[in-house]
């Protein structure tokens, strides 16, 4: 029987190449995103230049894996809905009676979380406490309670920057806001909980920073010409999927828990994928 790895954000991006990463390396799937087909409209979610929704889908994704012949199911899931993030554990659970893998890689990306201190909102701050530590805290504790039951299991968490330090200028100015900042700060600090309290019980949990990466989120928030601008100091994303799978797999792995990994020197030091500049 095939290992199980879900995927959240899986509908473009690092999360789409993490899922066909570990397709590739005989994993069966389970990914999940709130965009099921293409150019669906969403609440507080980012557009393209043009104000249209940014490309990628989970059908879509889900039909790159499954030309790679990977067995896959798809399970659309909110961070700003916390019963849409149970449900999916229970279908994942239903459909293939195990998890091995979980990659918490969703983020809720509403652009007022890059709002200016002054005029950061009430409300805001509660959608940000939902999207990154509400619903991942139950999504995560769900699948946990399944590893520490079946002898053990991995998960991955992926941070920010701006949840490791401050801001190099102030959010109206290219900087990131206190609510997103917050709210990757605290994804920074779930894994250590993890690998302390359940590593003893078989579960291995670690932080990754992806570092700049050149995805449809990114081309969105900063223009095509912004990523030539960032072109040497930037990766593809197929960077940290190969890291993940990596940290998954690999038998040197354990010891890079309780800290925050860098993605891409991490994968230019461990030579986990070619120099890719």
């Amino acid at each position: 029987m095939n290992k199980v790895a879900f995927i959240t954000g899986a509908s473009r991006g690092i999360g789409r190449e993490a899922a066909l990463a570990f397709a590739r390396a005989g994993f069966d799937l389970a990914i999940s995103a709130r965009t099921l087909n293409e150019g669906e409209h969403h609440e507080h979610a980012l557009r393209d230049a043009d104000g249209a929704p940014l490309a990628g889908s989970l059908n879509g994704t889900a039909q790159a894996l499954r030309e790679l012949g990977c067995r896959v199911l798809v399970v659309p899931m909110d961070l700003l809905d916390s019963a849409s993030a149970l449900d999916a554990c229970e279908a994942v659970l239903a459909e293939y009676g195990r998890i091995d893998v979980l990659i918490n890689n969703a983020i809720y990306q509403g652009s007022d979380l890059n709002a200016g201190f002054m005029d950061l909102q009430a409300q805001t701050l509660e959608r940000m406490f939902k999207g990154y530590i509400l619903t991942p805290f139950l999504l995560t504790r769900a699948v946990a309670e399944h590893m520490v039951a079946r002898g053990g299991g991995v998960v991955i968490n992926v941070t920010s920057g701006a949840g490791e330090s401050d801001p190099p200028v102030a959010a109206g100015k290219g900087g990131w806001g206190y609510a997103y900042g917050a709210g990757k700060a605290a994804v920074s600090r779930l894994s250590g909980v993890l690998a302390t309290e359940l590593g003893d019980l078989g579960v291995r949990a670690y932080t990754l920073n992806p570092g700049v990466v050149t995805t449809e989120a990114l081309k969105a928030t900063i223009g095509d010409k912004g990523l030539i601008a960032l072109r040497s100091g930037s990766a593809p994303p197929h960077v940290p999927a190969a890291v993940m799978l990596w940290l998954a797999t690999s038998e040197q792995a354990p010891q890079f828990q309780r800290r925050t990994i860098a993605a891409q020197p991490f994968a230019l030091e461990h030579g986990i994928v070619a120099d890719w500049r």
